[in-house]
């Protein structure tokens, strides 16, 4: 298992503080840049993860195949700070993206992220349709979205993460209110009750994993509002499996269904400007 946190020769990387909160900037080195900003948030529970995992997930691919301008921001964890520390330093990067489109060359912004970074996209996505901010994709993969247990993430054993330490996320992300029904749907985005205006969608996530549940309902829950949204699953108890066995013929299979959907959301967008 590779696991690669550093940059090569494909990526132009520039470090910056956007609103104030540290942030690694990713844009292709042989070609000019598209007009797509993507805010890329990572996994690693709230508790653990830095910026540099941008280097091992979706979006560096994105940024060398599409053209993209990636934003990493490394928001607070939550052993730091607890809610709502991070999903406010990640709104913070994503307001500075907006209120700086011409100066970073950024037309249309997306946001995505794996795992506690994909439920972080979903709150972000929450907060920017609230406060007038327009995002035009979200990609949440196998997000995070749920303080509360569900079917699959109660007494599950998968590989890399399972309920133990999904409660002890949780319980560090929301301290007291961890097992409440009662949080904001900025802390945990399942207990969201108005789906309507969000961005158009699309995940993945293994059928045997703790997110298994959260996804589809956050799909479900999308549709129901009348929200493009679309899920793959796959047959795996391996939480980020596309991350951590990357050459996996599964993996392969993941990141190009997930390519198809980025460039259909790329074409989508082209067509109604």
């Amino acid at each position: 298992m590779k696991i690669k946190l550093k940059p090569d020769g494909e990526l132009r990387v520039e470090k910056a503080r956007l609103g104030g909160v540290p942030t690694l900037i990713l844009r292709p080195a042989n070609r000019e840049p598209s007009n797509i900003g993507l805010m890329w948030i990572h996994g690693g529970g709230y508790i653990f993860g830095m910026k540099e995992m941008v280097y091992m997930g979706r979006a560096a691919d994105l940024v060398r195949k599409y053209g993209v301008t990636a934003f990493s921001p490394g928001y607070r964890l939550a052993w730091v700070k607890p809610y709502p520390a991070a999903v406010e330093d990640c709104f913070r990067v994503l307001q500075y993206m907006d209120g700086h489109r011409a100066e970073l060359g950024v037309d249309r912004i997306m946001v995505g992220g794996e795992s506690a970074g994909g439920g972080l996209c979903a709150a972000v996505c929450m907060m920017a349709r609230d406060r007038g901010i327009s995002v035009s994709r979200q990609f949440p993969l196998y997000p995070m979205l749920s303080n509360l247990d569900t079917d699959s993430s109660r007494d599950n054993h998968g590989r890399v993460w399972n309920t133990r330490r999904n409660h002890l996320g949780w319980r560090l992300y929301l301290r007291g209110d961890a097992k409440k029904a009662e949080v904001s749907p900025y802390a945990s985005p399942a207990r969201q009750t108005d789906y309507n205006g969000l961005p158009p969608c699309y995940t993945f996530v293994g059928e045997g994993e703790p997110f298994y549940s959260e996804t589809l309902r956050y799909v479900e829950d999308l549709r129901r509002a009348g929200v493009p949204a679309a899920v793959d699953i796959y047959p795996t108890d391996m939480h980020a499996f596309d991350m951590l066995r990357p050459e996996d013929d599964l993996s392969r299979r993941a990141i190009r269904a997930f390519e198809r959907r980025f460039e259909e959301a790329m074409e989508r967008g082209r067509a109604s400007t």
